[in-house]
């Protein structure tokens, strides 16, 4: 299991380094409390972010799950910036040497660490596949994702946290779930909010659910798709869509499909970190399960 501290960079901006570094400690102190906590072992501290190991998938899915929980509802305190971190594990077999642990497991938990976002547990199928019903009643797939190294995609899961009623005795499920029984997706664009239950099409010409007014955008630019439960970017353009999600990590998409999820912005024919003034649209999925907060 990786976990690693989002937008560290803004930290040491806004606090300095000390100040940064004294914050960020407390959170690996923290990480590595729960850790011990649920049966793992700290093997080593990398920059910002942490990997650990775990005997077992629901072990791993609890400390994870508490970790996001102790780090989102830290007390507030003076002189303290508020933190989020990202998680990702993946279940397999190791080499062992000591505290140490090597091997192709290794390497793909840490690739899909890499591919959550801030305040989100990403995980693969495997490891969902070893959950207890309990657990893995709280996740749900994400999109296959390529990752480097292997030639085939990864399906990537998500483990909902966030009031999800799973705490560290495994009490059962929530007592009330969300009325939603169909997605919805939630686009904000030029003070304008729109609520979408099916296909929609972006781009600069009249005829669009959505007019992009950027000369970058393409008249018929892209569009959403909903496959199951789920809402699925198509890019169509001749210069590409750019999707940005809250922890700032951008996927560039170029003729070729990609699953929203969560939320982040959606930018039409450049990235904002080249061209801040591009044409961009907020965007947020609301999932069957999921509490609404509209």
């Amino acid at each position: 299991l990786f976990a690693d501290v989002s937008d560290s960079t803004r930290l040491y901006e806004q606090l300095g380094d000390t100040g940064a570094f004294g914050q960020i400690k407390d959170c690996m102190q923290t990480l590595a409390d729960v850790t011990t906590k649920f049966g793992g072992w700290v093997v080593k501290n990398i920059g910002d972010g942490m990997m650990c190991a775990f005997q077992g998938a629901d072990s791993a899915a609890l400390a994870a799950c508490e970790m996001q929980k102790r780090i989102a509802y830290r007390p507030p305190q003076k002189n303290r910036s508020k933190l989020s971190i990202r998680v990702g594990f993946h279940c397999g077999y190791v080499l062992r040497e000591g505290q140490e642990v090597f091997g192709d497991t290794v390497h793909i938990a840490g690739r899909i660490a890499s591919m959550a976002t801030a305040s989100h547990i990403a995980i693969t199928a495997a490891a969902a596949a070893q959950l207890s019903p309990e657990l893995n009643f709280r996740v749900r797939k994400l999109a296959a994702m390529p990752v480097k190294g292997n030639q085939q995609a990864i399906d990537v899961h998500e483990i909902a946290w966030q009031d999800s009623g799973v705490d560290t005795h495994l009490s059962g499920r929530p007592g009330a779930m969300a009325n939603l029984v169909e997605p919805r997706l939630h686009i904000s664009y030029q003070n304008r909010n729109f609520v979408f239950r099916d296909n929609l099409k972006l781009g600069r010409d009249a005829t669009n659910d959505v007019v992009i007014e950027d000369p970058m955008a393409s008249r018929n630019h892209a569009r959403i798709e909903k496959r199951k439960e789920h809402f699925v970017l198509i890019d169509t353009s001749t210069n590409g869509t750019y999707v940005t999600f809250s922890d700032q990590k951008e996927i560039a998409v170029r003729r070729s499909e990609f699953m929203l999820y969560g939320e982040g912005r959606i930018a039409f024919g450049d990235s904002p970190k080249t061209r801040p003034d591009v044409a961009e649209i907020r965007f947020r999925c609301e999932l069957p399960g999921q509490s609404s907060t509209i």
